[in-house]
Formats: C-alpha cells, sequence, structure tokens
C-alpha cells in the first residue's frame, strides 16, 4: 500500500502534521516506537506539569494560614504524585490515539528506518520487518536527554529527566546540572516537597541562562529564599558513585574554586539532543551540521519529497514550533502557500514557580542589534489581583524600539504568566505598537493588567507606580 505521507515519529509535531494532513485529504500513516504523543505527552510537558502542580498544591496547604485557613499534617505521597503523573500522561495519549482513529491515520507501531525511493522499512517489538512507500515522508523523530561526555546517565545515580519523573523513592538531597527549563522546574518540584537541591549551571548567568538577566536575577533571588543553592559559571568536572552518598566535584569557571557536594542522586539536565542516528540519513544522503536535519523554509532536506521538523532540525526545541512546523510543512506538500515561521516570535515558557514566559528579544541582544529602546517593567508588588492571590513575586518587563514604537520583547516571571505571553505574541505578530497596547483596556483586576502597565512605564504614563 502506498500512503500520499508517511510520519516518523508521533510527538507533538508529527501527530499534529499526520492530523492537517488527514484534513487536506491526504491519506496518512504515522510510525511510533513508543507511545503516541511522544516525549511531550510521555515524558516531557504533559506528566511534569502534573508534578508540578501537585508540588503547588502541597505549598498552598503549607501556606494555608496566610489565607486564613488552618491545616496541618499534610504530608508529600512521593508515589502517589508520580502515579497522577503517569495517568495524566497516559490519558493524553489515549486522546491521540482516539484522534489518529477520527482522522483515519493508519498508526504503524515499531521503529522506522529511511530506505531509498521513499520508503520506510519499520522493524516491530518482535523484530520482524515490513516496508511501507509514500510519496512524501515527514521525519518527526525528535530528541532525548543529552548526556553530558563525563556524566554518562546510568538511571538510578545519575538520572535523566525521565527516571526524575519515577523515581521509585524521594531522595533526600540533589544535584540538578544545568539551569534552563528542565532543570529549574525538576528544582522547584523536588525541594517544594522536602528534597535538598543545588542546581550547577555553566553559564554565567545561571538560572535560565537564556532568559533576560533580570528574570534570572528575580528567579536565583526567589529560590534561594526557598532553600535552593545555585552554583553559577560552574562546571561539574566529576561525579564519584562508588559510595552510598554521590561525590559531586564542581569548579568554578571564574575562581577555579573546587567543591565537593554531597547527594543522593544527580540529575543531568544539560539539554536534548536529537534523535537522528540509525534512521536511514546517511541511506538517502540526508544533510546533517551536528546531528541536526538541515531543512529549508518549508522543512524539504536536499532529498526532494524527504522532510523534517522538531529538535531533529536547529530551530527552536519545543513542542508548539514542531506543531507549527508540521502543520506550516503539510501545508506546502499539498500546494498551499502557507506563511513561514516567525522564529524571533516564538514563545518560551518555563513552568516552575514562579513561572516564566517571553518572547522576542531581550533588553541585552536588542541593544546588540542596534535599537535604541524604551524598557518598561511592573512588578507585581504593585498588582491588585496578584496581592489577593498571595503571588506578588516577579514583574512584567516590556521592550520597544524608541524610533517606531515596534513590540521587540517581553519577559515575565510571576503567577500565571505562561497564559498572559499569547497576548504578546499575537500583538507583535499584528505589529502593535507600544501606545495601541497602552489604548487597550486590560480588565481590573487582572495579571494581565501587568503588561498594559509596563508598557505604560516604558513611556513614562504608568499610573499605578
Amino acid at each position: 500500500m502506498k500512503y500520499d505521507l508517511i510520519v516518523v515519529g508521533s510527538g507533538p509535531g508529527g501527530y499534529v502534521a499526520a492530523i492537517r494532513a488527514a484534513q487536506l485529504g491526504m491519506k496518512v500513516a504515522i510510525v511510533e516506537r513508543e507511545s503516541l504523543g511522544g516525549i511531550c505527552l510521555n515524558w516531557g510537558c504533559i506528566p511534569t506539569k502534573a508534578l508540578l502542580k501537585s508540588a503547588q498544591v502541597f505549598e498552598y496547604i503549607n501556606h494555608s494560614a496566610d489565607y486564613g485557613i488552618e491545616v496541618s499534617g499534610a504530608t508529600a505521597n512521593f508515589d502517589a504524585m508520580v502515579k497522577r503523573s503517569r495517568d495524566v500522561a497516559g490519558g493524553m495519549s489515549k486522546g491521540v490515539n482516539f484522534l489518529m482513529k477520527k482522522n483515519k491515520i493508519e498508526v504503524i507501531m515499531g521503529t522506522g528506518k529511511l530506505q531509498r525511493g521513499k520508503k520506510v522499512e519499520v522493524t516491530d517489538d518482535k523484530g520482524d520487518k515490513k516496508t511501507y512507500e509514500a510519496t512524501n515522508i515527514i521525519v518527526a523523530t525528535g530528541g532525548r536527554a543529552r548526556a553530558l561526555p563525563n556524566l554518562p546517565i546510568d538511571g538510578e545515580k545519575i538520572i535523566g529527566y525521565r527516571q526524575a519523573m519515577t523515581l521509585k523513592k524521594q531522595p533526600k538531597s540533589m544535584v540538578v546540572i544545568g539551569a534552563g527549563a528542565i532543570g529549574v522546574e525538576f528544582a522547584y518540584f523536588y525541594n517544594a516537597i522536602g528534597t535538598k537541591v543545588t542546581i550547577v549551571e555553566f553559564m554565567e548567568q545561571g538560572l535560565v541562562p537564556r532568559e533576560d538577566k533580570d528574570i534570572s536575577k528575580e528567579l536565583t533571588k526567589i529560590f534561594k529564599k526557598a532553600g535552593i543553592d545555585t552554583m553559577a559559571n560552574t562546571s561539574v568536572e566529576s561525579v564519584d558513585t562508588s559510595g552510598k552518598v554521590l561525590k559531586v566535584k564542581t569548579k568554578n569557571r571564574k575562581t577555579n574554586k573546587e567543591e565537593i557536594i554531597e547527594c543522593d542522586v544527580v540529575l543531568s539536565a544539560a539539554g536534548v539532543t536529537p534523535n537522528t542516528e540509525d534512521i536511514g540519513l546517511e541511506t538517502l544522503g540526508i544533510k546533517t551540521e551536528r546531528g541536526l536535519i538541515q531543512v529549508d523554509d518549508y522543512y524539504q532536506t536536499n532529498v526532494p519529497g524527504i522532510y523534517a521538523i522538531g529538535d531533529v532540525i536547529p530551530t527552536q526545541a519545543l513542542a508548539h514550533v514542531a506543531s507549527a512546523e508540521g502543520i506550516t510543512c503539510v501545508e506546502k506538500i499539498a500546494g498551499h502557500h502557507p506563511e513561514t515561521i516567525d522564529y524571533n516570535n516564538i514563545p518560551g515558557c518555563t513552568y516552575c514557580i514562579p513561572e516564566i514566559a517571553s518572547v522576542g528579544y531581550t533588553e541585552a541582544a536588542a541593544k546588540e542589534a542596534g535599537y535604541d529602546i524604551k524598557v518598561g517593567k511592573f512588578p507585581f508588588s504593585a498588582s491588585g489581583k496578584a496581592s489577593a492571590a498571595g503571588a506578588k513575586n516577579g514583574f512584567v518587563k516590556v521592550i520597544f524600539d524608541a524610533k517606531y514604537g515596534e513590540w521587540l520583547g517581553a519577559h515575565m516571571i510571576g503567577y500565571n504568566v505562561t497564559e498572559m505571553i499569547a497576548e504578546v505574541v499575537a500583538a507583535r505578530k499584528l505589529e502593535t505598537t507600544g501606545h495601541e497596547i497602552i489604548k487597550t483596556v486590560h480588565p481590573h483586576p487582572t495579571m494581565s493588567e501587568a503588561v498594559m502597565e509596563a508598557t505604560a512605564a516604558a513611556y513614562g504614563e504608568v499610573i499605578h507606580l
């Protein structure tokens, strides 16, 4: 049987591409070696948010007296938190299975490998092989935790994000290597339920090193108050796993000072690496660079009819990016004329408490790009809704081009800001100016008023500061 499209990988890039292709009348098959929904639904975005919600609820209970409610004797049931997280992930995966049936997409379970002649060889869990043919093939095999050369992940003492979600026992102490989104989310979760956490980050900025510096400073201050230790500009030289207690040897890159940290477990959260090995790229002569597949503006590789999206190409490794790429790619295959994705208008979200959300230029990047800028900041301590919610930590920071009023970037840290960032993304897409945001009446009392107030602050018109 020949398909119009075979998608290899059923993560948020792959399954979304498959559904859009089916909507456009294509006969579609999707190949998946593990669980529908890929890493995002099963081991990433969704189950981690379930764990984080459990930690947040536990924190609410422990601080219930702040809201006039007396509760005593609350304990964190680690096993029950893990089970809830897995149940949420399982439910979402079943939801993707339903969508495949609804859209008449054939699901082929097994490991896919590209073959010449636009074919995919699929090996099932019994080792049996079967070959399928298509007019077009999309590679959406995603990524996995990147293991540092001197710190191989053994799954027990040195773990990746998968093991961090399913540990059999809550550790008393943990060292997290890497302070990006994955690192700070797990650091928050484990600290909130009573594990002693130390974060070690190689970059000088420390926590969330890709974010605006002001966001990093604010999160560092809040984490420190919560009892999380942070070591910035520091490398992990080695981990001694020979004893019952692990000994992590660190070295400050500025002072060369070495330190030993003892802990029960080490979480390696040093980013992701693409799943591009052994999938047939070499057989077809598909170009890669540092393991990433090279594609054009519409995700076609150098081999006609073979496409790639998501974590296997050199764009942001984010679920919503993969989904957008999948839709754009399929619409182009179908003969439509989709707009290319503006990668400078992709929102990034981190779901520790407080949450972090950002889009566009940081202040430093805007200056480096040569813009004359206006910067406005509004703290949630001045927000009525934030005070009522007991969530006064954080702020909204906005950056505008002084000459034309173009909205260059926004950076938020605080309660529920991951739900607020879409306003900025939409406004930037519509080429809205700062003055238009000031004149956009925001409801009161809301957290989102801070966006309007920060914009007003950039133009010297802020009311509530």
